[in-house]
């Protein structure tokens, strides 16, 4: 019954049922779609997939004394079939519910704070600039935090409620009268915090000595210090999970990784003009915080803090960014002005910059040209590109 009703639901609005392929990147085929929808709510497709679920099956056992048979409820791991519903909605923009059809027909919603927050300030009409799923710069940084602050368990719960009453899904009206519904807990939730640098390659720089001297961040003693946890590494006393630093690079960029139990905090050099820290928490309970949605302010207060606390655990006595530019200004030579003085290659920052602009270009059959270069180069130093001269990007080469 749950399953031809999704199959109405699809044929009598004329939705595209997609079949996904394994390994098949859903966001990208969503972007797709969001790129031709004109912002009013709706269903943009719906999806299909088999996926590993936990549930509910029947097993037949026998009564000691009579030998009677009877059936008995176990908990079991089958592949089965999953809707997923791609959806926009007026206050969250683009989410997804998706719901197993097998008993006990487990569901799942996935929202972006991010873009709940440009949808409200969208709605009052306070200029910004988007990053992703973030914020590069506000014309109110105030209302925005206030905007942000404001989201929580009311909104997300009125959110489930709303699209519930428009989708197909296994509990019928009978079902909730007798107190059967869909209720919301925290399977994941990641908090973010994302500093635009005014100069790109200051991030670099900082990520660069943030990478070499806090390998160590992993161990219980330094990761207790960022989650605020007392952690016991002795023989006798050991505090179950694992603590570990991990560097990984996607292409020329670095992240850097520290686990804590079942959670991960997560530090990189976002899009190249951004240092964003982000605190992922898979389970509450690692924090002593039940699962139930009325906990994420909770849960806010812990992914906050260890984002905060993970900085000042990085933090130096003297400024790097200054530092650098104190080095650049004393032996870097003057921008070319005709003629090109002699100076310290080393030290000037477009050197330094040459390799990650580089290999950016790396996949590109027909190579790059000195005013790619000085595109990259430009965009990464917080300047102008068209103040940026072909003269000077030969001699950056060079």
């Amino acid at each position: 019954m749950f399953v031809t009703a999704i199959h109405d639901f699809v044929d009598q609005r004329g939705l595209d049922l997609v079949h996904f392929a394994k390994n098949q990147r859903k966001d990208d085929l969503t972007q797709s779609y969001l790129a031709d929808h004109d912002g009013t709510e709706a269903v943009l497709y719906v999806g299909r997939a088999q996926e590993k679920a936990s549930v509910m099956r029947t097993e037949r056992r026998y009564d000691p004394r009579t030998g009677a048979s009877y059936a008995w409820l176990v908990k079991a791991s089958a592949l089965i079939n999953h809707f997923y519903f791609y959806c926009f909605d007026d206050d969250f923009g683009p989410f997804f519910i998706k719901f197993c059809s097998y008993f006990p027909y487990n569901a799942k919603l996935c929202i972006n704070g991010h873009e709940w927050a440009k949808r409200q300030a969208t709605k009052k009409r306070i200029g910004f600039t988007a990053l992703d799923n973030g914020f590069a710069s506000v014309y109110d940084p105030a209302k925005i935090q206030a905007i942000c602050d404001r989201l929580g368990p009311d909104q997300i719960e009125a959110l489930l409620r709303k699209w519930l009453r428009r989708l197909p899904h296994a509990f019928t009206r009978m079902d909730y009268t007798a107190g059967y519904r869909y209720e919301i807990s925290v399977l994941q939730a990641e908090f973010a915090l994302t500093q635009v640098l005014d100069k790109p390659i200051t991030g670099r720089i900082f990520f660069e000595l943030v990478i070499r001297d806090n390998l160590d961040l992993g161990r219980p003693d330094q990761v207790g210090l960022i989650f605020a946890r007392r952690i016991h590494a002795g023989r006798k006393q050991r505090t179950p999970g694992m603590f570990r630093t991990r560097i990984i690079n996607s292409g020329v960029t670095p992240s850097l990784h520290v686990d804590i139990k079942h959670s991960t905090i997560k530090q990189y050099h976002k899009e190249g003009v951004a240092l964003r820290t982000e605190t992922t928490i898979n389970d509450p309970g690692d924090f002593t915080i039940n699962k139930g949605l009325t906990n994420l302010p909770a849960m806010r207060k812990v992914g906050f803090q260890a984002n905060r606390r993970l900085l000042h655990v990085e933090h130096i006595s003297h400024d790097p960014a200054e530092g650098a530019e104190a080095f650049t200004a004393v032996t870097a030579p003057p921008p070319p002005t005709g003629s090109t003085p002699p100076g310290s290659a080393s030290a000037t920052p477009a050197p330094r910059l040459f390799w990650p602009c580089y290999w950016s270009s790396g996949y590109n059959p027909h190579g790059f040209t000195n005013a790619d270069l000085r595109n990259h180069l430009a965009r990464m130093l917080g300047v102008d590109p068209t103040t940026w001269p072909p003269g000077r990007g030969t001699y950056d080469l060079r």
